[in-house]
């Protein structure tokens, strides 16, 4: 580990960010090239303390996942993000398999959206990263979740809470859109042991899994429909358009309201802020 450069080279990128480049108003006051230290917390969702400590050269050596939560709040390029772990003593993330990050361009295309909730997820189904209002929408799926948990059709079919969230129709309509999206995966990336050992695990954990799996449906979600239920604005129903890149490997999901009244309650939320949501919780 490299701490005077890796030091160096993220004071550098952070004064080199326009506040407006990651949603933040640029007010009169600010006197500060670039971003703050504070705001780079915010965006990366790690302690202004540890911020500190890696711009000074005092910290300890950073993981892998906090390397990338600082590549999406510094907006790097993959060549800058490369840098990034190299100066940290970690192998860059590879092109594909459970370590890659957002794409730079689509972590950009979050911020273009604005107050429109969008996430960018691998063709795996984790999510790679989330815009302010995608969080308030939904919760922070970035962070804190590890191992298969990361994968959204793995907590689908794993975890009792979800499925209480939806009633038994629409549970099932979601379940069997997850299996059909991952079975048109495992055609794409055939014996690769990232989605094969995904599809296995599930398939030992799940009945309604290896149930909708044995069906062999394909389908590549595009669009659709979702009601989400908010613990403080309740139900909201978003339409849910996915733009995928070339190789099929990341996608761009973009939520847009359905109705008037979802409108007024995504209102609300921007107003009201964070709130906090049970691990897991699906997009």
């Amino acid at each position: 580990m490299q701490r005077e450069q890796l030091a160096d080279f993220l004071r550098r990128r952070r004064q080199a960010i326009r506040p407006a480049e990651v949603g933040i108003a640029d007010g009169p006051r600010r006197r500060t090239a670039g971003l703050r230290r504070e705001e780079v917390a915010m965006l990366a969702g790690m302690s202004v303390d540890y911020v500190v400590r890696l711009e000074q050269g005092r910290s300890s050596q950073p993981s892998t996942q906090l390397l990338g939560a600082l590549a999406r709040a510094l907006r790097l390029t993959d060549d800058e993000r490369n840098h990034l772990f190299h100066l940290a003593g970690h192998q860059p993330p590879p092109a594909d398999g459970t370590a890659r990050l957002a794409r730079t361009g689509l972590v950009r295309m979050l911020d273009l959206v604005g107050d429109t909730p969008a996430m960018v997820l691998s063709d795996l189904g984790e999510i790679l990263a989330q815009n302010r209002m995608s969080i308030l929408l939904s919760g922070n799926h970035t962070t804190g979740l590890t191992g298969d948990r990361r994968y959204v059709a793995y907590r689908y079919f794993t975890d009792p809470t979800i499925r209480d969230l939806y009633g038994p129709d629409e549970w099932q309509r979601h379940a069997r859109q997850q299996v059909a999206d991952l079975r048109a995966v495992a055609g794409r990336r055939a014996g690769d042991p990232v989605v094969t050992g995904l599809i296995e695990r599930l398939r030992a954990a799940s009945d309604d899994f290896r149930r909708l799996w044995a069906e062999h449906e394909v389908a590549v979600r595009r669009a659709d429909r979702k009601t989400f239920r908010h613990p403080r604005v309740g139900r909201v129903t978003m339409d849910c358009e996915t733009l995928v890149t070339p190789d099929l490997g990341q996608q761009l999901l973009v939520l847009t309201p359905a109705d008037a009244e979802a409108r007024e309650k995504l209102e609300l939320l921007r107003v009201l802020g964070v709130e906090e949501f049970p691990a897991g919780v699906p997009h």
